[in-house]
């Protein structure tokens, strides 16, 4: 009898051993490791924001924000914006219902201060998907080309810079700069003396000329199309993969050289005083830039070689043909060029004679169509 208890009781401290060790083991289980992905989602979106309102409250002290550090930028760098964006093009593209359709394109108006009374079709239950939302058209009279000015906006936002590019530096915002070169890549004109003559002097075809530069922000409910701002020729897209960093005006002073490490798209050609080009950037949830005369180039893949970048050419002849009018492919003044998938950024490179004038005060805002300046 007493074998029988004892045998009983080693059985009983057994299943008492077993059960304690599962609830253990539940324990441990319902303290998982955390994922990287969110883990890293939700530390970097908090330091972005704190370092968002960080300068804004320097900015409103009247205490110039320091730029970011390399550190800081690579850490910026290193959040999945890319992965973000392709998954939002993703949910922009899926077809909502005719009963969801008003609502959610009404709450965006809203939030952004969207003009629909500027769209082709107002009726909100027109538009399938957001991508369709993002991408109206608009009536064709409510942006007149000004025809006093050689060269207009080519986006409705915001003028984030314009000047004159000096040193081979192009001001993003004030005071904030990146390298030309860097942006535009080497250039085929660059002969073997291009050692001794800047990047600038080497794009520039006269001794009587300038280079200039005009920045133009898109917001979220800015009209999502870009066009051509003058008439001129393309000779060649250059497609820079990259990474898609916020390019609104506060980001765009924390980080210099913002626009060379963004992908981006950048068109080059000649107008009437020589030089010309017009660069789309891409940024957070805009991985998607389109040129509508150009339908291999393919932006925002998932894998891309850092550093690197892709040429089409557009001349079948030489470049003293594009120079005479007779190679690349035309664009006239106010012709819709391309389009973003949400709010980002246009910048202009272009020669001009030396009295050329701007008619712009940095930060205002700005429509297609407007003038950016005379002769």
């Amino acid at each position: 009898m007493a074998a029988a208890l004892q045998k009983m009781w080693r059985s009983e401290c057994r299943v008492f051993s077993l059960s304690h060790q599962r609830s253990l083991h539940t324990g441990h289980r319902l303290l998982t490791r955390p994922r990287l992905l969110p883990l890293l989602l939700l530390t970097g979106g908090s330091y972005l924001g704190y370092q968002h309102y960080r300068r804004k409250g320097q900015q409103e002290a009247g205490v110039p924000a320091p730029l970011a550090t390399p550190t800081q930028v690579a850490l910026y760098r290193s959040f999945p914006t890319r992965l973000l964006s392709r998954t939002w093009g993703r949910l922009n593209g899926m077809e909502l219902p005719t009963w969801l359709r008003k609502p959610i394109y009404s709450l965006y108006i809203w939030t952004f201060g969207v003009n629909m009374q500027e769209a082709a079709v107002e009726d909100l239950r027109h538009y399938r998907n957001l991508s369709e939302f993002f991408r109206r058209r608009l009536k064709p009279t409510v942006r007149p080309l000004c025809a006093a000015s050689c060269l207009i906006s080519p986006a409705d936002g915001k003028i984030l810079h314009f000047g004159q590019v000096k040193n081979s530096e192009v001001e993003q915002v004030k005071g904030v700069t990146y390298s030309l070169e860097n942006f535009l890549g080497p250039q085929t004109n660059q002969g073997n003396d291009s050692a001794s003559v800047s990047f600038r002097d080497c794009l520039l075809s006269s001794p009587d000329n300038d280079l200039y530069h005009v920045v133009v922000y898109l917001a979220p409910g800015d009209y999502h199309c870009f066009h051509s701002p003058t008439d001129w020729r393309v000779s060649r897209r250059r497609h820079f993969p990259g990474s898609l960093m916020s390019v609104n005006p506060g980001v765009a002073r924390w980080i210099k050289e913002l626009f060379c490490l963004n992908e981006r798209v950048v068109l080059t050609g000649q107008w009437q005083h020589g030089f010309f080009s017009l660069t789309a950037v891409g940024a957070t949830n805009v991985g998607s830039i389109r040129i509508y005369f150009d339908q291999k180039l393919h932006t925002n893949c998932p894998r891309y070689s850092k550093g690197s970048y892709h040429d089409c050419s557009y001349i079948r002849g030489s470049d003293e043909a594009l120079k005479a009018g007779e190679g690349g492919v035309a664009l006239q003044k106010g012709e819709a060029v391309g389009e973003f998938n949400l709010g980002s950024t246009i910048v202009l490179l272009f020669e001009a004679p030396k009295d050329f004038n701007f008619n712009l005060q940095p930060g205002q805002q700005i429509k297609v169509g407007e003038g950016l300046g005379q002769l």
